[in-house]
């Protein structure tokens, strides 16, 4: 896909977040910190247009690089990955996407990384609706860590540049993002 064209899906995109996922008001964060404005990706990823736009550019952003599987941390990457799997599929360009729970369950397989199997020195992208500290990342990445995959980026819809990239930067992830949270507040 041209530069021309991911702009226009990206325009797209923006414009869905502005106008349903963007909220003003006093608000506490996952991190416990305050914010005068929130952010819900959810109410973007989990309609069909939002779900194909962030699919497509994500698709793009990661062209040309070998990874073996995408997924990140539940909720917010929940959609992302259902829409990035069924994409890939149309595309003919399967990739495996997995969820990574907060901790194991109690019952059943007591996996923490759902999905297809992730394998031992599989490369993989993290991927998140909003990043703020990149705590979610950082704890998806321990468990990929037990399970021996090398990560080689995390993207996310929007990072709030709330420290989330030097976080991740220290935990040895690079942080990526669609937007930053001055693209929707200008």
């Amino acid at each position: 896909m041209e530069n021309t064209d991911i702009k226009i899906l990206k325009g797209q995109l923006l414009a869905l977040l502005k106008k349903d996922a963007f909220k003003t008001g006093d608000f506490t964060l996952t991190s416990g910190k305050k914010s005068k404005y929130y952010l819900d990706g959810r109410i973007i990823t989990l309609t069909p247009e939002g779900a194909y736009l962030t699919a497509k550019i994500i698709l793009n952003m990661i062209k040309g690089r070998q990874i073996d599987a995408l997924g990140g941390p539940t909720m917010g990457a929940d959609p992302i990955t259902g829409a990035v799997a069924a994409l890939s599929h149309v595309e003919k360009t399967p990739l495996k996407c997995f969820i990574v729970r907060k901790a194991a369950k109690e019952h059943g397989t007591g996996r923490q990384i759902e999905g297809p199997e992730i394998k031992r020195g599989s490369r993989v992208v993290l991927v998140d609706d909003v990043a703020t500290s990149g705590k979610s990342l950082i704890e998806a990445k321990a468990a990929l860590d037990k399970a021996g995959a090398v990560i080689e980026a995390a993207i996310v819809i929007v990072d709030r540049l709330d420290g989330a990239k030097e976080n991740l930067s220290k935990a040895g992830i690079k942080l990526e993002s669609i937007f930053v949270i001055k693209d929707l507040t200008q």
